[in-house]
């Protein structure tokens, strides 16, 4: 055989090998990212959904269009569970949220916008998209919602996180499945046709002989001429068992869950400390969120006047991770020893006061009486 058979030759053998379908792609593990963000920002979206707000004036809670609206709906296409889960994803995720109102007075949360920012006059927002639909307007600062959240580098950090992670994660996985891979080689001579015909010729010879192997426990398969099937020897290298993957995949975790104040514990469904590890969940996570929320809204649909003589505000009642039979002992103690008042007590656990005059008496029990009193009250029965 001459120098130019060796060289057609070996144009032949590239032609067949150069065939996409021969080779495994690179595994792509993104679902590592999405599935933590996922878990996340959906545990703060549902436990921001289940928030009562409450709108006060004048130590009434009223219940107006502005209650309905933040309550039931917002608009005539969404719950307000979901409006307000929609607006906790926005803020977690892209560190930012723009509500505006329709015409109707309908609450929006618009998917994309342009901001201007200036100094010392209000920002306008303007190329407002709502689904599929652009308002021709700008719009002022003090005529929409604008929430804006401290944690700006969100994206950026989860990025940063999955490039270490999510390829350590899929190397880890990849090898798990490579240990115990069969792996063979197909030797193949010179064959005749074109180039696209033995490609199909390898690729329909190798399908088949994958097939069987695959599909039956005992698999025979015939030895063609010009193929010559070769299974290698395993691998014996180091092991990498579940645990480990697990590892990887929970330290993901475990930065996205910090960076997001939500307590790992929470997100395993750890049952020790469950009510400590509840409160700072709420305490560091979720009423930072809402307080930005109330804020806005208060500065934005309510004069200052009246906020400030009136009382008129509206407050973000966070779901309570306590009922109130609970924190009946608690109640009792609070009230017997005059530190607060029954109207007191149920306003904080969200309820709006009695109107009985006799609920904003201070009351105490005898054993809360100082030892020097000389009051009738100290006497005892019979």
């Amino acid at each position: 055989m001459g120098l130019f058979d060796w060289i057609k030759k070996d144009s032949e053998i590239e032609d067949i090998i150069d065939d996409p379908d021969l080779y495994a792609s690179p595994s792509q593990k993104a679902y590592l990212k999405r599935l933590a963000i996922e878990t996340c920002i959906g545990l703060i979206g549902r436990t921001i959904s289940q928030a009562n707000f409450e709108v006060h004036k004048n130590d009434k809670l009223l219940k107006n269009e502005m209650y309905y609206r933040f309550n039931v709906r917002p608009n005539r296409n969404e719950s307000a569970a979901l409006f307000w889960q929609r607006v906790a994803r926005k803020l977690v995720h892209e560190n930012e949220c723009l509500i505006v109102f329709g015409d109707n007075k309908e609450m929006l949360i618009a998917d994309t916008f342009t901001k201007k920012e200036f100094a010392v006059f209000d920002y306008i927002f303007s190329d407002v998209v709502v689904k599929d639909f652009e308002f021709k307007r700008n719009f002022e600062n003090n005529e929409v919602l604008y929430i804006k959240n401290s944690n700006a580098k969100l994206a950026a950090l989860m990025e940063e996180l999955f490039a270490d992670y999510g390829d350590l994660f899929g190397r880890m996985l990849d090898f798990q499945k490579f240990k115990n891979q069969i792996r063979a080689v197909v030797n193949i001579e010179s064959l005749e046709g074109t180039p696209e015909e033995k490609r199909k010729k390898v690729s329909n010879h190798i399908n088949k002989l994958y097939s069987t192997f695959r599909k039956n426990v005992f698999a025979i398969a015939p030895q063609h001429k010009g193929y010559n099937y070769v299974e290698e020897q395993q691998s014996t290298g180091t092991n990498i068992s579940v645990d480990e993957i697990n590892k990887v995949t929970n330290g993901y975790y475990t930065h996205l869950a910090n960076a997001l104040g939500i307590p790992m514990g929470l997100l395993r469904g750890d049952i020790v400390d469950v009510e400590k590890i509840t409160r700072n969940y709420m305490v560091y996570c979720i009423k930072p969120i809402t307080r930005k929320i109330a804020d806005e809204i208060n500065y934005k649909m309510i004069e200052q006047d009246d906020f400030l003589k009136n009382g008129h505000r509206v407050e973000i009642r966070n779901v309570s991770y306590s009922t109130i039979f609970d924190l009946a002992t608690s109640i009792d103690k609070l009230i017997a020893s005059s530190a607060f008042n029954p109207d007191e007590i149920r306003v904080e656990l969200g309820y709006e006061e009695s109107g009985d005059p006799e609920m904003k008496k201070h009351r105490i029990t005898k054993n809360y009486e100082t030892v020097n009193s000389n009051s009738d009250s100290t006497k005892g029965g019979e």
